[in-house]
This record gives structure tokens, sequence and C-alpha cells, in this order.
């Protein structure tokens, strides 16, 4: 399993990024799909989840109405569209999966980073 993520940078506070995330090494459309950011000195959270067919989504509360996560299952890519970007939006920004079989296993891509400053 390989999970790569880009589209990560610098941008002013309202500003817009888009995140992508390519997978490889397992039937992407079975697995859902998860965005996770780190900021300096804080935990891991999870900021938004979308189901393997892409019906179902779940947001963070600090991001809802700002962020859309959204999949491309013949493209085997999950993106995150940021809007409204605000500077505790900076983080290394992470693209997760987990398997349903037992025992369950979770993948990590390298992780992005987004800055947001003026």
């Amino acid at each position: 399993v390989q999970l790569v993520e880009s589209g990560g940078g610098w941008v002013p506070p309202g500003g817009s990024l888009r995140l992508s995330c390519a997978a490889s090494g397992f039937t992407f459309s079975r697995l859902a799909m998860s965005w996770y950011r780190q900021a300096p000195g804080k935990e891991r959270e999870l900021v938004a989840a979308i189901s393997g067919a892409g019906v179902t989504t779940d947001y963070a509360d600090s991001i809802k109405g700002r962020f859309t996560i959204s999949r491309d299952n013949a493209k085997n890519t999950v993106y995150l569209q940021m809007n409204s970007l605000k500077p505790e939006d900076t983080a290394v920004y992470y693209c997760n999966t987990r398997t349903t079989g037992w025992p369950p296993r979770v993948y990590w891509g390298q992780g992005t980073q987004v800055t947001v400053s003026s």
C-alpha cells in the first residue's frame, strides 16, 4: 500500500489549496479514506473522511463549511479542497486508510505541509 500526498504549500489567510492523495496497492473503492493533520506541538487530528463509494463524508467541526473531501475511484485519488484558510489550519496534512480485514492495518502517506500566513 502506498499513499502519496501532494498540493501543499504556502497560502495567505483566506486563500485556497487543493490536496491530492494518490493511492496504490489495494482496491481503492473498497476502503474509506481520511485526511488528518498535525500542527507543531499538537496531536494528529482527523480532518475529514469519505466512504469507499464517496457517498458519505464526515468533517471536524473546526473545518466544516470550508473544506470538502472527495474522491475519484477511477483515478485512485482522494482530494481535500480547502477554502477560506486560516493561520490555525497550518499543519502537515496526512492521507490515511484502514483495512477492513483482521487484523486491521492502518496506512499513512508521508504528509504535505500547508502553511497559512501573511
